[in-house]
């Protein structure tokens, strides 16, 4: 999910962007495509390699890293970790080997599965079960360089945002947490926006109705809003919520309330308060706000609330902060309060453990993940020790 200044156009390129790492700069251009989808593991079938679970420290919950596999000084797959939810400190225990490019990972709400995806030209996305860490198979995706995926909560249905097609998927999720074939793949609808080539899907998640799932795309400006049939896995159109002109929208975030969302713009460098109808699936996208960067380049990344929905999170990448809101008016307007130096640089993704007490931030260029304590009754922020160093980090998937 990067973000590419000197590729106006959304192209490839900007999927890819890196910009000069410590070492050496970042391959721009897409790696060969992934091998053929797989058929799920037998469960007696052997771990990938350097998969082995070490002891972990007493009391330390997982972390999963993501990052690209195909760019220098990138990792070999997804990274292993525990961390400690007290202190924030992290150790790590290892590389999953066998997953190429997984540079967006997602849990199954059971935690017993987790997801990647592969971003590589013939998109595809991969289920590996946590106990043992056994892959169970990859699934293609019907599109080009998957950029995003979430479970639907009710754990049936794995979506999955095809950045470099514009389309989105919808693929069965087994009992045992393997993923079946696709039943849905739909492109995104609509001209291009300001500077882009075409539709380009960032984020594919359910809304809180359950009903509804909504695609955010950067290369048309839109929201698009589909219904899931939970009994089948097609999706209908529903709605279209269109965004100012060259904004760019990358990352939805739902207020607890459900009746509100909150919209990161990566290009135009905004926040905005949208609406929700539940029933309709319809979004409302409200004015544009700061993101307390300045004038200076930045592509905001992704938005988060916490649980409670006082509070909202933004990564500023280039600003390289996080900048804190407060959530007012039961969830219908954002109050920017501060920035938050990030102690890396490009904080592509962010995320909350599952108490909400951590704040992870995965800093693509400097190859770090910070970890930040939430004070739950001010909202701020306070580093966890130093950075943990992680090659290319791309995501951080505490659970």
């Amino acid at each position: 999910m990067g973000s590419d200044a000197e590729s106006p156009g959304g192209g490839w390129s900007r999927r890819r962007f890196v910009g000069a790492l410590a070492g050496g700069a970042a391959a721009v251009g897409l790696p060969a495509p992934a091998a053929p989808a797989t058929e799920p593991e037998e469960p007696g079938s052997a771990p990938a390699a350097d998969a082995r679970r070490p002891a972990k420290p007493s009391g330390s919950r997982p972390l999963y890293l993501g990052t690209y596999t195909s760019t220098q000084g990138g990792g070999t797959g997804i990274g292993l970790a525990h961390y400690d939810p007290s202190t924030g400190a992290v150790t790590r225990s290892g590389t999953l080997n066998g997953v190429a490019d997984p540079s967006y990972l997602a849990a199954h709400p059971d935690g017993r599965t987790l997801y990647a995806v592969d971003e590589r030209t013939d998109g595809t996305v991969t289920a590996v079960r946590t106990a043992d860490r056994r892959i169970l198979g990859s699934r293609g995706t019907g599109g080009a360089a998957p950029a995003h995926l979430s479970v639907h909560p009710d754990g049936r249905w794995l979506l999955t945002a095809n950045y470099g097609s514009g389309s989105v998927a919808v693929h069965p999720i087994a009992a045992s947490g393997a993923l079946g074939e696709r039943t849905a793949l739909v492109t995104d609808a609509g001209p291009p926006g300001p500077g882009q080539q075409g539709p380009h899907a960032h984020q594919f998640v359910a809304g809180p109705d359950g009903d509804h799932v909504l695609a955010v795309d950067l290369g048309t400006d839109s929201v698009y809003s589909y219904r899931l049939d939970l009994g089948r896995g097609t999706l209908t159109a529903v709605a279209r919520a269109h965004a100012q002109p060259g904004a760019g929208p990358r990352n939805l975030a739902f207020h607890p309330g459900g009746r509100f969302a909150y919209l990161a713009n990566e290009v135009d460098n905004t926040v905005a308060v949208c609406t929700y109808d539940g029933e309709t699936g319809r979004l409302k996208i409200g004015a544009p706000q700061s993101t307390g960067a300045g004038s200076g380049a930045n592509y905001p990344a992704q938005i988060l609330v916490t649980a409670n929905g006082a509070f909202a999170y933004l990564a500023n990448r280039g600003h390289n902060t996080l900048a804190r809101y407060a959530v007012e008016a039961g969830g219908a307007r954002l109050r920017l309060l501060d920035t938050v130096p990030v102690a890396g640089d490009f904080p592509r993704q962010i995320a909350f453990s599952p108490d909400g007490r951590l704040l992870f931030a995965a800093n693509q260029r400097s190859s770090t993940v910070s970890v930040f304590h939430v004070d739950e009754h001010s909202g701020g922020l306070r580093l966890a020790g130093k950075p943990f160093p992680s090659p290319v980090a791309v995501c951080a998937l505490p659970l």
